[in-house]
């Protein structure tokens, strides 16, 4: 009885300090500035804690949207060895990049970024948040060495931004850079940039470091072969990009990890004539609770074509349904397979790796040791070398020559390496994005696919085929009773119609970059019919003859009839002497296109081919806006560029 009064007691004085005190305690300013535990970093994500159990001194850190910055981070890592240093790549989404300032307790430490521009200057999906951190961080950082390598393409207007704002921002907060930042150009060589600044890093690290190469050229093996002689095969992966039976139990939500199965319930040829193959592919995705908007893109998925397959796989003497797995050396390692574990080589060669891509030159260096004849070791090494001959080789006989793995083996005789080596060393094979050509108001649960088959013939006479638009071309609906499937995923994208439905848009997309604008004519069509004040619609579309590549003109037409569309410019390009292309058409009606721009402040749309195209687009619109707006070139130019910086120009290129 005593003990439970006390008990009351303790309870009600603690309810009555709780109801007295509780306010101030919200008032305390000081409480916000609380810094949490992450600075002790005992947790999974510290890097610098994995380094030190490790015996690490280099970390290579990678912003990487197709693989190829990974890529180039894992041969950093690995060349760290023949300099007596040992180096670990790293995902900045893994772990905790605040980390960073502590990397001064491991000695002779140094941080390497190799950092892949996206989009408009955007970063790489597993950068986000490292870039995030650096924008909002008054770290200091000084103590730490570092370096960048940035991966970009010309063609685009913010050409490497990702890999120069690292660069700028580690030095502003106090970092020492060790080695001038790179600047690889995917729209050239990206691979010959790499090389060339990768040969002078490493002596410029030697000296940083005083440090020397210890001379071991030697090819370390980075995974050892595990063969499976009895294994039950539903634990052997099959296709699938993360769970293993994902595809068999299907589960949102659905992203890169986990991609969705849509079925193909269209796939029909657009155009009408001519040598090349336009197709529009729909995916129904009922009960996948994916959503989408105009403008954003489908990744897809798609598998090597089984010949491919085959030939390597007989060339190299290799019985493909041997079931393996290759498991990394390195214990510590986040990444403990290369690809899905346990597969078989099967399935590794069809789904995992890339096998139709020139291959890089390290694949070059690290296969030569398997070439019998002295003189096709000699030339693959020299391939794989940094000098100018052994560079000028490469370009010629692989790039240019688009000689693929197959290829290789098959012009190299006494190259033949074991096959388990081989998947160990190719790239994986990435998701292949394309603008989505429907709108989620109108289609809910279908997601349209506009594209064009690759195909064409090599200077060795070799027809390659494109991975993804030869995949899907064979995709058909039901097909001997069984249903097509595609993996499938949405990426959101920046490029939005206007939030004000009165607004005016003018879109101009060409060939395949008439994708996303069916999706936004159709929106507008929807927004018109729900009583909505919907402002004009322009498109500016174009295709080579009006007979042979026209695509979706039913649909243009049907369009303009309802007024979804209010003006449809089409230029025919080879129908006449004259080329004819989209930026004539503008400048043939400048004067409305100037009024929609500056007095009923429309949004303009670019979708296409970043090469010739856009920069065509863009340097019309300088010149239109020059003459109505009575300016100079610099002047137009910076319009133009705020137009851009308010999202008032937006575009969804590639090259």
């Amino acid at each position: 009885m005593i003990i439970d009064m006390f008990l009351l007691a303790a309870i009600i004085g603690l309810l009555t300090y709780w109801f007295f005190f509780r306010k101030k305690k919200e008032e305390v300013p000081d409480f916000a500035k609380i810094q949490p535990a992450v600075a002790q970093s005992t947790n999974e994500g510290s890097f610098i804690d994995k380094m030190k159990k490790t015996g690490r001194n280099i970390v290579v850190f990678y912003g990487s949207q197709t693989g190829t910055a990974e890529e180039f981070a894992n041969r950093l890592a690995k060349d760290a060895h023949r300099y007596g240093m040992r180096g670990m790549s790293a995902d900045p989404e893994e772990y905790d990049l605040s980390d960073l300032s502590r990397l001064s307790e491991i000695e002779k430490s140094l941080a390497v970024f190799c950092m892949a521009t996206y989009g408009e200057g955007d970063p790489t999906d597993n950068a986000q948040d490292f870039y995030d951190w650096l924008q909002e961080t008054d770290a200091n950082l000084s103590g730490i060495q570092f370096a960048v390598f940035g991966l970009g393409n010309k063609t685009y207007e913010h050409f490497n931004a990702m890999g120069k704002y690292v660069d700028k921002r580690l030095e502003d907060l106090g970092a020492q850079r060790i080695f001038e930042l790179g600047l690889g150009d995917d729209d050239g060589n990206l691979e010959e940039d790499f090389i060339t600044w990768r040969e002078q890093f490493w002596p410029a690290v030697c000296e940083h470091f005083g440090v020397e190469a210890t001379g071991d050229e030697s090819s370390i093996r980075q995974y050892e072969l595990h063969i499976y002689e009895d294994i039950n095969m539903n634990k052997v992966y099959t296709g699938e990009m993360g769970r293993l039976k994902s595809y068999e139990n299907q589960k949102p939500p659905f992203d890169a990890k986990n991609p969705f199965l849509g079925t193909v319930t269209v796939n029909r040829k657009l155009n009408q004539g001519g040598d090349r193959h336009f197709m529009h592919v729909e995916l129904d995705i009922t009960g996948s609770k994916i959503r989408y908007e105009s403008g954003d893109h489908v990744a897809v998925y798609p598998a090597n074509e089984a010949s491919l397959v085959n030939q390597l796989g007989e060339i190299l003497g290799a019985d493909l349904d041997t079931v393996i797995s290759l498991n990394n050396l390195d214990e510590e390692s986040n990444k403990k397979h290369p690809f899905p574990c346990p597969t078989s080589y099967r399935s590794a060669l069809t789904y995992y790796l890339d096998i139709t891509n020139p291959p890089r030159t390290n694949v070059l260096y690290e296969l030569a040791q398997y070439a019998t004849d002295p003189n096709e070791q000699e030339k693959l090494r020299k391939m794989a070398s940094s000098s100018a001959e052994g560079k000028a080789l490469y370009l010629s006989w692989v790039v240019e020559a688009r000689r693929n793995i197959l290829a290789i083996l098959q012009d190299t005789p006494s190259l033949r390496p074991p096959i388990d080596h081989l998947c160990e060393l190719l790239p994986r094979l990435q998701a292949r994005y394309y603008s989505i050509a429907s709108t989620s108001k109108v289609q809910a649960n279908s997601v349209h696919i506009c594209a064009v088959v690759v195909e064409y013939e090599t200077k060795t006479g070799r027809v390659n085929k494109g991975v993804a638009t030869n995949w899907l071309k064979n995709k058909h609906p039901n097909e001997n009773g069984h249903k097509s499937t595609v993996p499938m995923y949405v990426r959101k994208s920046q490029f939005r119609l206007p939030f004000k439905s009165a607004t005016p848009v003018i879109m101009i997309g060409p060939g395949t970059g008439i994708a996303p604008f069916i999706g936004f004519i159709q929106e507008r069509g929807w927004l018109k019919q729900q009583g909505k004040e919907v402002g004009e619609t322009v498109l500016y579309y174009g295709c080579r003859h009006e007979k042979e590549d026209y695509l979706y003109r039913d649909e243009l037409a049907a369009f303009l009839k309802e007024g979804a569309l209010t003006q449809l410019h089409v230029a025919f390009s080879r129908d006449q002497p004259q080329k004819i292309y989209v930026q004539h058409l503008l400048k043939k009606n400048k004067e409305n296109v100037w009024k929609m721009i500056h007095d009923e402040n429309c949004h303009i749309y670019v979708c296409g081919d970043a090469r010739n195209m856009a920069r065509d687009v863009q340097n019309t619109f300088y010149e239109i806006v020059a003459e109505f707006g009575k300016m100079n070139q610099q002047q137009a130019v910076d319009y133009v560029k705020k137009l851009m910086t308010k999202g008032r120009y937006s575009l969804d290129i590639w090259s």
